[in-house]
């Protein structure tokens, strides 16, 4: 009977083992994960690092494409044909980047240290179960600053309010502050399995491609894993991007009673390709923004890990 063997190669503070007994079970298609016992997880620097990189990561994305994103919304939010206005694609940017900011480091300070512990909790063959699970329950978390945000941004794409400041004032006066939250169910719909799918698509290809390459990637194969990772759910989850467009730009006008009868109605009224709209901006903005967003979150994971204080000299808990 053969008796297994295993690689092992150091990611960050984890170290991941390749099998390559030709017993292996089923569960072997994705990368196993250990934590490595020389190199301690610390909880409050997993929460700090995660916070600034995400930030980080998340400001310079969405600068980066917002007109591309702005071009996705508008194609989303037409009805039927029509031109779609390209002036003004940089509408509501400067409010968004603050929602940006503070979304993303949401994000990744509770998705990291959530990873982490899931990590060492598992088996070490469920590391993707525990990526999927960080994912969502980051998504989750930073969802109550990412839907207000969301909801101010597409209606000043779509040329409903000139600024961030009006749009927030008349959004709670017409429609109350739960105006602020339109679409809600739809966001957690589509982007709960979007976070835990992108991740836990990006963090496998990495380990993976690590685990081939038997070296540490470069900062240009980085990037190049984290446009795949987006581009590859973000057209997945283009349908349910079309439905939170829709329930978040009609307003007070409540055309759509809900999710399911928001999809129904565009798929009677304007056919199931309607569903698919958008899908190239998407696609586009979501892989160019995995690439900036994911190269940027491990540069600045880099440069953070450096400067952390050696174990020895700190007393944590």
């Amino acid at each position: 009977m053969d008796v297994p063997t295993f690689q092992k190669l150091s990611l960050d503070s984890l170290e991941y083992k390749r099998c390559s007994s030709p017993m292996e079970p089923p569960y072997s298609f994705f990368a196993s994960v250990n934590a490595a016992e020389n190199k301690p997880f610390y909880f409050l620097h997993g929460v700090y690092e995660g916070i600034i990189a995400g930030g980080a990561a998340g400001v310079i994305a969405e600068a980066v494409l917002y007109p591309i994103d702005t071009v996705k919304t508008r194609l989303q939010a037409a009805h039927g044909g029509g031109n779609i206005i390209l002036k003004g694609l940089y509408s509501g940017l400067a409010g968004n980047l603050v929602g940006a900011l503070t979304a993303s480091a949401m994000f990744v300070g509770v998705y990291e240290p959530t990873k982490q512990k899931l990590l060492k909790s598992l088996p070490e063959n469920l590391s993707a179960l525990a990526q999927l699970t960080a994912g969502a329950i980051g998504g989750a978390a930073s969802s109550i600053i990412r839907v207000p945000t969301e909801v101010v941004k597409q209606r000043m794409q779509t040329g409903q309010f000139a600024s961030a400041p009006d749009a927030v004032r008349l959004i709670v006066s017409k429609e109350g502050f739960k105006g602020l939250f339109a679409g809600y169910g739809s966001f957690l719909l589509r982007d709960l399995p979007f976070d835990a799918i992108q991740f836990c698509i990006y963090e496998q290809m990495l380990m993976g491609y690590k685990l081939a390459a038997k070296r540490d990637m470069k900062d240009s194969e980085i990037a190049i894993v984290g446009a795949f990772a987006g581009a590859i759910t973000g057209a997945m989850t283009t349908p349910l991007d079309v439905v939170k467009t829709r329930l978040m730009v009609q307003g007070s006008a409540n055309q759509y009673k809900g999710i399911f009868d928001c999809a129904r109605t565009i798929a009677k009224e304007e056919g199931t390709r309607a569903l698919l709209k958008g899908l190239g901006p998407r696609v586009l903005w979501i892989g160019v923004g995995g690439a900036i967003f994911f190269g940027v979150l491990e540069k600045t994971k880099q440069i953070l890990a450096q400067r952390r204080p050696d174990p020895k000299d700190v007393s944590l808990d």
